[in-house]
């Protein structure tokens, strides 16, 4: 038991009194006490010893959602903190590889005929696809940087396009309410178009790879508002998700197997994929539904791939390492969603543990048009109308830090796999890179000759992808 002489003693000597915990706020041992030179060095060399780690890892430490990059006498002083508080510090396991801003236009590559309308890079990022306003879907090869295939059939805008995460599907789903699904290696469809929606579809998610391998079902949203369930050997709907009153806007197929549909009635509905049965409601939203993003998304996305590049022999193992990856992502805590709205709000909701939102994240001055998890599920980005991108806390909710410089609405946002840049295109036909640490613009991408209304971060980091209004695709580099 440590005596009044004791600690009157180390207050003298200066010490701070810190307790570290994770993002999630679990304490990592009791608080204890460390000298005011001490900084985020020494910080990561007791947390790789506290947590036993084999291999040394890197993180990032926060107080109070700034990362601190000083020592803690510094910061205390800095901040006027007093030295009598128990500190708390939050550690933030990092990404081991970084990733290389992007920083110049390597390939503008015209072929489509009209505005490009979405792009999206396969899970392991070899290959890039594009849907278009001139009806087509287009596969690119990234090694020549040229035009591989056209996907014709679609007989109207394709307005969305998801690839399956082991690679081996893209669907496309046009504004006249049908979707192709297509084989990446010969450009051909498999199959009859895919009818039943009677309106434009405005989303597509696959079920995950850790679920169900090799892929086969994914699940289509549409203006009807209807959500359906698809089987691509059975090449036919197999659920009808019905219940919502107005357009659905949005769908994501999580991690646990529910599926989340967001609509412009202002619910966000949660649906069991055996029957199709309504689970639950998420109701507190003023106005449309635009947006939903999961904690899990990107390995949602990426399936068993990862920047290592590494190959796989079977259905089988691919199942086993997707699975692997989401648990080390999701840890203990419960997969996270984020709602954007017209309301000019977002929320912030654990569907699996209260129909009530964890938070309401507000701020925007207009709609919010994009919503966006980090691949490490600690940040939520936001685009909007106001010509903002905002940054969040993806656990707490908690406003971060405004992101200004482009003059027009932010269509849409994409990630680096390290979760240290983020990268927005809009309707001032700019791209912009920002730097998560810095909360700072990191690159300034001019080019397009009109709005960017798509942009895609490779999963490998290597490449971004970029396509708008003036009808060319264009892929930047480091």
């Amino acid at each position: 038991m440590a005596t009044e002489m004791d600690i009157e003693h180390r207050e003298t000597t200066n010490n701070v009194m810190i307790l570290l915990t994770d993002p999630e706020g679990t304490p990592l041992g009791a608080p204890m006490y460390l000298p005011q030179n001490a900084g985020p060095q020494q910080l990561q060399q007791m947390v790789n010893k506290l947590l036993s780690n084999e291999e040394k890892l890197p993180y990032a430490f926060y107080i109070s959602d700034q990362e601190l990059t000083v020592s803690l006498g510094a910061y205390l002083e800095k901040n006027k903190v007093s030295v009598e508080k128990v500190l708390t510090v939050v550690y933030q396991p990092q990404a081991v590889f970084r990733i290389r801003p992007v920083s110049r236009c390597s390939a503008t590559i015209s072929g489509h005929a009209e505005a490009v309308l979405s792009v999206s890079f396969s899970p392991d990022g070899r290959q890039l696809a594009s849907g278009s306003g001139d009806t087509t879907v287009r596969l690119w090869d990234l090694n020549t940087q040229t035009p591989l295939f056209t996907c014709t059939g679609h007989k109207n805008w394709v307005l969305s396009i998801a690839w399956s995460p082991d690679g081996k599907h893209l669907v496309s789903g046009s504004k006249a309410g049908e979707l192709f699904c297509w084989d990446p290696l010969t450009g051909k469809p498999l199959g009859n178009p895919l009818t039943g929606h009677k309106k434009w579809i405005t989303g597509i998610s696959w079920e995950p790879l850790h679920l169900s391998a090799p892929c086969r079902r994914f699940v289509s949203s549409s203006k009807d508002g209807d959500a359906r369930i698809w089987d691509v050997s059975l090449k036919k709907c197999v659920i009808c998700l019905s219940g919502h009153t107005l357009a659905i806007t949005c769908v994501k197929w999580g991690g646990d197997g529910v599926i989340y549909t967001g609509s412009q009635d202002c619910t966000i509905k949660v649906w069991e994929t055996k029957q199709g049965k309504l689970i639950r409601e998420l109701k507190g939203h003023g106005h449309w539904v635009n947006s939903l993003a999961l904690s899990t998304e990107y390995v949602l996305r990426t399936g068993a791939f990862d920047h290592t590049g590494k190959q796989f022999s079977s259905p089988e193992e691919m199942k086993k390492v997707a699975l692997e990856r989401y648990n080390k992502m999701k840890g203990s805590a419960p997969e996270r969603l984020v709602s954007g709205s017209d309301d000019f709000t977002m929320f912030l909701w654990e569907p699996a543990v209260s129909k009530q939102p964890k938070i309401r994240m507000t701020g925007h001055q207009q709609l919010v048009n994009h919503v966006y998890f980090s691949p490490d599920g600690q940040w939520v980005a936001s685009a909007s109308f106001d010509k903002s991108v905002k940054l969040w806390n993806g656990i707490t909710g908690k406003f971060v830090a405004a992101f200004r410089g482009h003059v027009g609405p932010v269509y849409q946002i994409s990630w680096s796999a390290d979760s240290r840049l983020l990268l927005s295109g809009s309707k001032d036909s700019t791209l912009k890179i920002w730097d998560i640490r810095t909360h700072k613009l990191k690159e300034d991408l001019p080019g397009h000759a009109d709005e960017v209304f798509a942009v895609d971060w490779s999963p490998d980091g290597e490449k971004v992808a970029s396509g708008g209004k003036d009808k060319v695709l264009k892929l930047w580099m480091g």
